[in-house]
This record gives structure tokens, C-alpha cells and sequence, in this order.
């Protein structure tokens, strides 16, 4: 039996200490420099999402990018950001080499920096 894989992603604020709640998430599909959009979420209380944002038959090999709107979420949370943010939206791209497995890709902002790993 294939076990079946998943994405999955949450934001901590590290400036604040705390999870980034209401956090708009847009995930894409890439082929070459064209994206295909696959969901839109919004990080819950705990900075993650209720659901995997792809799995099954669905989450296949390929290159992938997340886009965190860290902008509109630090301008809610009180941050005096410069105009433009230094930081408004976050591109990451990743590939995916083995869609059977978990791929966990988490966001560590603040307003001036950010940081990425694959976790568990």
C-alpha cells in the first residue's frame, strides 16, 4: 500500500513570540515560470492551517512555491512598517521530490527577516 503524502506549513512571529494568526497563504504549482493556482488559506490561531494544503493523488513531484502575505498580517498586528514594507510578500519555492511522504515547510518572520527549513 502507497502511503499517501501531504504539504503542510504553519507561521511563527518571532518578533511578537507568538503564533502569526489570519496569515494569508497562497500555494502554486510551477511548470517553468508559469504558476497554477492550487489554494488559498488563512493560518488559524496556533499559525497553522486546518488542513494540508495538498495531499493524495493530488501532491505530486514537481516545483512548488508558497506566498505569505506577511505585509497585510504585521500592518494588523500594530508593526509601523516603512512604505514599502521591507518584507510585504514571501516567495518560497521548493521542490518535491517524494510526494508519498510529508513535506512540512514552516515561515519564521518578523518585520525586517524570515527564515525557512523542511521540518516534520
Amino acid at each position: 500500500m502507497t502511503k499517501a503524502g501531504r504539504l503542510t506549513t504553519h507561521v511563527l512571529d518571532t518578533a511578537l513570540g507568538k503564533p502569526a494568526e489570519g496569515l494569508t497563504i497562497d500555494l502554486f504549482w510551477l511548470e517553468g515560470e508559469e504558476r497554477q493556482r492550487i489554494t488559498t488559506v488563512k493560518t488559524n490561531a496556533d499559525g497553522r492551517v486546518d488542513r494540508p494544503l495538498v495531499e493524495g493523488v493530488g501532491f505530486m513531484a514537481g516545483t512548488y512555491e508558497l506566498l505569505f502575505h506577511a505585509g497585510d498580517y504585521l500592518r494588523r498586528t500594530g508593526v509601523d512598517l516603512p512604505d514599502p514594507a521591507f518584507l510585504n510578500l514571501i516567495p518560497l519555492r521548493f521542490g518535491i521530490a517524494d510526494p508519498s511522504t510529508h513535506y512540512h515547510v514552516p515561515l519564521l518572520l518578523s518585520p525586517y527577516g524570515y527564515s525557512t527549513y523542511r521540518g516534520s
